[in-house]
């Protein structure tokens, strides 16, 4: 019996193309920082290079510590004082990046249909960016963050899509099991590791991340709206 749907946000709940939207906001990002004294090339680098290592992160510390482990080694210990300053940003220049965003009102429409049938809403978007970032873009694509039974964010979690731990953390937190639950997400690589874990899976290929091209015929696969007849189906809904 399926008891949960895990939702991925960018490029499925959130529908957006990832690799224009870090495009576009990086720059706002280096312009926020750059006043204390940061070199814009090695600050992108750092920056880049730390999500690399909250990516590779094996739950010994938390992703947070993972990215300013880096960055601190790159600028000094003394550059950790402006973690403020990037949450100033995720607060509010970030806000900026929604018009490279296609908010639909079929992700509140999904997450709503599974809290009414009694399962819980699970938003299992990789915790690479703070809380804020993260609350943010649920406000975005027009979610309430109270409809979720858990969210993931760079500051609780230690590990990364694709990894079993992601998946482990959150099934050991919920108290569930890899079965009773469906992955929906729009990547090819990381999102398509819940079926390694034994949970059922939807591919949303309307912003396909497929970057070693695998075969993705081997899963239910389509649009949002493809999912939401899938959804109805899984879970026995008129």
């Amino acid at each position: 019996m399926i008891k949960a749907v895990f939702f991925d946000l960018d490029g499925t709940l959130l529908p957006m193309d990832q690799d224009k939207f870090t495009e576009y906001y990086l720059p706002s990002l280096v312009k926020k920082l750059a006043p204390y004294g940061y070199e814009p090339k090695k600050f992108v680098k750092a920056v880049m290079d730390g999500l690399v290592k909250m990516l590779g992160n094996d739950g010994s510390c938390t992703n947070q510590e993972a990215f300013w482990k880096h960055f601190t080694s790159v600028f000094g210990p003394e550059s950790r004082r402006n973690e403020k300053d990037f949450l100033d940003y995720y607060a509010n220049e970030f806000n900026d990046a929604i018009i490279m965003c296609r908010p639909t009102p079929l992700a509140d429409e999904l997450v709503k249909m599974v809290k009414a049938s009694g399962r819980m809403a699970v938003l299992a978007t990789n915790p690479i960016f703070p809380q804020v970032a993260t609350l943010n873009r649920i406000r975005w694509a027009g979610m309430d963050v109270n409809d979720f039974d858990a969210y993931t964010t760079y500051e609780d979690v230690g590990y990364c899509k694709p990894s079993a731990g992601y998946f482990n953390y959150l099934l050991d937190k919920l108290n569930l099991k890899p079965e009773e639950c469906i992955m929906v997400g729009n990547d090819a690589g990381e999102d398509t590791a819940a079926v390694d874990m034994g949970m059922k899976f939807f591919l949303v290929d309307t912003d396909l991340i497929n970057r070693k091209g695998k075969d993705i015929s081997i899963y239910p696969h389509g649009s949002l709206e493809d999912f939401r007849d899938y959804l109805k189906k899984e879970l026995e809904i008129q």
